[in-house]
């Protein structure tokens, strides 16, 4: 299954190091970063979740839940995640989903054949507490994720679903959006009475907090 942006995030039950859980109703009302990992005892899986647990409280204020996941059980995550802790000097809380028979890999389209055809890929979603999926990135085995961007993209869909908005490249909080084109003149009075600069009849720039 190929999962695209803005389709319903498939649900599942597993188990986890937190226990068993039903991923919709565990989601709750925040968003999530669902993340996969080809292995336990992985060199660059074991610095992306020591990098995860120390943007815990980064993640929080942004209400987002992190949940990862590696085709191993809980018993072997519950013996890496020490290895992680003291490694990578961090106390991992979030919860890992233990995925030996690649139910939820194969539901998410994790596995790539031509990588591995047992392993997943480092694939990355982002959900949101509707359970639509916003976000997807899949990275090769060999390249570690860039956390600053999984940050900048959510505070980016966070900040264009509550102003109407959408962001220009490289953009960082606190930089000027665009108003979409959807949008007119009319309207566009009425939700931004800051002003914009129209540099284009179809390139609109205002700020936003």
């Amino acid at each position: 299954m190929t999962l695209r942006i803005g389709d319903t995030a498939p649900n599942f039950q597993v188990d986890t190091t937190a226990g068993p859980i039903d991923f919709h109703e565990w989601a709750g009302d925040s968003w999530v970063f669902f993340f996969s990992h080809p292995a336990d005892f992985t060199p660059v899986c074991t610095t992306e979740m020591g990098r995860t647990a120390k943007l815990g409280d980064a993640f929080s204020q942004r209400n987002v839940k992190p949940l990862g996941l590696s085709t191993d059980t809980v018993s072997e995550h519950e013996k890496w995640t020490s290895d992680i802790n003291d490694t990578q000097n961090t106390t991992l809380n979030f919860p890992i989903v233990a995925d030996k028979d690649l139910k939820v890999a194969q539901l998410y389209d994790m596995i790539h054949p031509n990588e591995s055809v047992t392993a997943t890929v480092r694939s990355v979603f982002i959900i949101d507490p509707k359970k639509k999926v916003r976000l997807t990135l899949t990275y090769p085995m060999n390249v570690g994720r860039n956390f600053d961007e999984i940050l900048r993209v959510i505070d980016a869909l966070q900040l264009a679903d509550k102003n109407s908005v959408a962001t220009p490249a490289d953009w960082r909080p606190g930089d000027k959006v665009i108003i979409p084109p959807s949008i007119s003149n009319e309207q566009a009075k009425d939700l931004f009475p800051q002003g914009w600069n129209e540099i284009r009849p179809y390139l609109r720039v205002t700020e936003v907090k």
